[in-house]
């Protein structure tokens, strides 16, 4: 009898150390910690202010800071690679772009990454037309007030049209080679370091034509200091209404566009995915945001991470095309 309560007093105590052993630690809910929210582009830019902002906005929901680098380079390569090789735990997305993801695959001899393979997709920022500009002076001169006027010019007038771009490479650039390939026409490409350069050449009367962002063109269209000839979408811009598509214009197969919107790296947990995707989707959908996009000539929806994956996949076959047509290099 002693035996067996002695076995018994033994049984309750290592029971009751037992219940006094701390329980095995769970995951912390997502965010645990801040969010590095990498742009692939200098400060300033259009995709910068725009991260910056959903930055700002998103933080109260995470209930952590959403912190922005800049990581610019390589057209936007290195800092797309940066989070391509992160650790996919969903505390490192980046603002991809067209760039990083459909043109950049196509023009560049390689890449460190694949946009298809090494991204999750989250959510669409926002879709954004070019516009085709002149400066309403060289316009008059040259006698070109629509697209065709500018086609027909450049076939009575070989060698003597230029264009400027934002770079080799850029969607301005290879927007313009779509039209020459398109149309049949030749143009100079003069590029420059950047898109404001390029617009400032156009407006000093340095270079005949652009395809501009319509968010950094708008405000001068509306002064009178551009003339806009086209939107290189297939739907015209509601910021533009009056101005026809590049297709309605008589270009054929002209349908190219400016977006932009986030990724993480591939292999992100979904529930990751579908939390940061709701966080931003609802951002995005707040009059505030909406405000911000309306005046860059964006009225995207967010979507779902499954439409921006095929936006990407579509795009990355189209620009693919673009460039095989056109031969148009970097250099």
């Amino acid at each position: 009898m002693i035996v067996r309560r002695r076995l018994l007093a033994g049984s309750l105590a290592l029971a009751s150390a037992a219940f006094a052993l701390p329980a095995p630690a769970q995951d912390a809910p997502y965010p645990a910690r801040p969010i590095r929210f990498v742009v692939p582009y200098p400060p300033g830019g259009p995709l910068d202010v725009m991260a910056r902002a959903l930055a700002e906005k998103v933080r109260p929901a995470l209930g952590q800071p959403v912190i922005v680098e800049n990581k610019p380079g390589a057209g936007g390569n290195i800092g797309a690679y940066l989070v391509a090789r992160s650790a996919p735990d969903g505390y490192t997305i980046v603002m991809g772009a067209v760039a990083t993801h459909a043109i950049n695959p196509a023009l560049f001899p390689s890449i460190p990454y694949d946009p298809v393979k090494d991204f999750s997709p989250i959510v669409l920022v926002a879709s954004v037309p070019n516009v085709l500009v002149m400066n309403p002076a060289t316009a008059a001169k040259l006698g070109i007030g629509s697209v065709q006027d500018l086609v027909r010019y450049g076939r009575q007038h070989p060698g003597q049209l230029n264009m400027g771009s934002g770079g080799n490479g850029s969607a301005g650039h290879l927007a313009g080679e779509l039209l020459k390939t398109r149309a049949g026409v030749f143009a100079a490409h003069i590029p420059y370091a950047g898109a404001t350069p390029a617009q400032m050449a156009l407006l000093a009367g340095q270079t005949d034509f652009m395809f501009d962002n319509l968010a950094a063109a708008s405000a001068l269209i509306g002064s009178g200091k551009l003339k806009a000839l086209a939107v290189t979408t297939a739907t015209r811009s509601r910021l533009l209404p009056e101005i026809p598509t590049m297709m309605q214009a008589g270009v054929p197969s002209f349908d190219l566009g400016t977006w932009f919107g986030i990724f993480a790296p591939a292999h992100t947990p979904e529930p990751v995915v579908q939390k940061l995707h709701q966080e931003f989707a609802d951002v995005l959908k707040s009059p505030d945001m909406r405000r911000r996009l309306a005046d860059m000539g964006s009225d995207a929806e967010p979507g779902t991470p499954a439409s921006l994956a095929a936006l990407v996949e579509a795009d990355l076959r189209k620009y693919a095309e673009i460039v095989r047509i056109s031969g148009a290099k970097l250099n």
